[in-house]
């Protein structure tokens, strides 16, 4: 028997496209000498579909897309995953379903078992849990146990259910494990994911086939990485990641023992990966073609220059250079060579005009007081005017550039450069940012070394640098990330040997600064913790 995997981009709720790329992974299954060829989770309408799922209208298009995509399966069988109606009184209306479709109609289902409700997931909110008998599906002498991403995850050391569904499936006694997955990226995901798999097909003594969907979904990167796996636990093989892909195995070759493939790759050079597909997918999906971007000669948008180039091609990036009275000439100059080095389109618009004005029709009210924060806020709120009057006038999205420890701490301008359709570097800190930009240069100085090697300054007062208002990041970095993806309290962290004062002011700036984060654009997520959907806090608390 001849399974293949496919590995597709989906586009949440556009029926025709999904349909269109399942019909088509059907064919080039069937023409490859695939039995059966295995789709992802919710793969006819697109992961996470959030509230979609409570319109009566969405349900009725995912069904219908299922019987269209049955009618495809003459001569070879597919697994999609879509939503199904409950039948029964009780629960959630809705089943999170994997359809087994084979002879022009449904075959068999498996309803998914363990709803994940923690980080970006709230699956429980649509979907009630499987509480049926589990069966396994005989198709051509075969027996495979569907199962539905986090159903694998309940092994070991991790978190127990009242079910087990693999346990259960295996006293069918299948041949075969398969499992289709909607799971996001982050840096760590795809070694933990290799080991709960490994372990599955270890402990089962099967082979194991496992589909994940690729692209991005607003905030949420889907890295692919689709793989089938040895009885023993040894990856034998490793789709594409952060692209479609399509590949078709012998099962009897699956089940031989097997040296396994290399599954290497730094968490820089996949963050980097997931950041151009954020990007590419995120204006692809929405209809957008063009990005503009205010270019300061600072590290954070030298890099999101460079990112949006690679993903949308640099003659569909605009470059705008806002000189004030306070910038210097080195990061003038730094940001012209970027853009020429990129070959980006660039125009240079002083904002000392539009500053002095503002300071002369404030004078009557501002009196006597002191330079201070407020005209600090007016340069970069001005700067944001002009760069929306560009967007609106020419069909541009604006680019946020802000990183994550500016974000966690508000070292940035509400209305400001906090502005933006999409934020690239939110959820990378500072000392991040800087790993990226040597990747970025590791053939060749792409990105200006003076730009890596200056201290970073926002340039909104004379002689301004970052380390005046804050820690130095890489102390700061380290706090941040043991509060934010750590989760751990002022105490925990300073008992770690930081300095009881530094950790109070860092974890106060944090708490006081989440109103400011509400009100910013959809983050590009990496990390296990990232600001938005996955980190609910409240705006009014109090912590410390």
């Amino acid at each position: 028997m001849k399974i293949a995997l496919a590995q597709q981009n989906y586009i949440v709720g556009n029926f025709e496209h999904n349909t269109s790329l399942i019909r088509d992974g059907i064919a080039r299954a069937r023409k490859s000498g695939a039995d059966l060829v295995v789709f992802s989770e919710l793969s006819v309408c697109g992961y996470p579909p959030r509230d979609f799922l409570e319109f009566t209208d969405f349900y009725e298009s995912c069904a219908e897309a299922v019987r269209k995509i049955a009618t495809d399966c003459k001569g070879i069988a597919a697994i999609v995953g879509a939503p199904s109606k409950n039948p029964g009184e009780k629960g959630k209306p809705l089943y999170n379903t994997a359809f087994f479709l084979a002879d022009g109609q449904l075959f068999g289902m498996a309803h998914k078992t363990l709803l994940p409700t923690y980080d970006v997931f709230d699956e429980y909110r649509y979907f009630e849990p499987n509480r049926m008998p589990y069966q396994v599906i005989d198709y051509l002498g075969k027996r495979f146990a569907m199962t539905i991403c986090e159903d694998l995850w309940n092994i070991d050391n991790y978190p127990l259910y009242v079910r087990n569904p693999m346990e259960e499936l295996s006293r069918l006694q299948p041949d075969v494990i398969i499992n289709i997955a909607a799971s996001p990226f982050h840096y760590n995901q795809p070694e933990t994911r290799l080991d709960i798999l490994s372990r599955n097909a270890r402990h089962y003594n099967l082979p194991l086939f496992y589909v994940n969907q690729v692209g991005g979904q607003t905030e949420l990167l889907f890295d692919g990485g689709s793989m089938v796996l040895t009885p023993d636990g040894i990856l034998k093989d490793e789709l594409q990641r952060f692209d479609e892909d399509l590949r078709t195995y012998e099962l009897e070759e699956i089940q031989m023992p097997d040296t396994g493939c290399q599954h290497l790759a730094s968490d820089i050079q996949t963050i980097h990966s997931a950041l151009v597909m954020g990007i590419r997918d995120y204006f692809s999906k929405m209809g957008f073609s063009k990005a503009i971007l205010g270019l300061s000669g600072g590290i954070d948008s030298a890099v999101t220059l460079v990112l949006a180039a690679e993903a949308l091609g640099s003659e569909q990036v605009k470059a705008l250079l806002l000189p004030s009275r306070f910038s210097s000439e080195h990061s003038i100059t730094d940001a012209r060579t970027l853009a020429e080095n990129l070959q980006c389109s660039y125009d240079i618009i002083p904002i000392d005009g539009s500053f002095t004005a503002i300071e002369n029709a404030m004078a009557p009210h501002f009196g006597q007081l002191s330079f201070n924060v407020t005209e600090e806020n007016i340069q970069a709120r001005l700067r944001a005017v002009i760069l929306m009057a560009m967007a609106n006038k020419f069909g541009y999205i604006l680019l946020n550039t802000s990183n994550k420890s500016e974000a966690a701490v508000g070292y940035g301008t509400l209305y400001g450069d906090m502005c933006g359709g999409i934020s690239v570097l939110g959820d990378l800190y500072k000392t991040q940012v800087y790993e990226l930009a040597r990747y970025i240069n590791r053939s060749g100085e792409m990105i200006p070394i003076n730009t890596l090697d200056k201290p970073p300054s926002a340039e909104l007062r004379p002689d301004q640098k970052d380390a005046d208002s804050l820690p130095d990041y890489a102390l700061l970095d380290q706090i941040l990330f043991h509060y934010i993806e750590e989760r751990k309290g002022p105490n925990e962290i300073t008992a770690m040997g930081f300095d009881p004062a530094v950790v109070k002011r860092v974890l106060g700036m944090v708490n006081e600064n989440e109103w400011k984060r509400h009100q910013t654009p959809p983050i590009l997520r990496v990390s296990p913790k990232a600001f938005g959907v996955g980190r609910r806090m409240p705006i009014v608390g109090k912590y410390l």
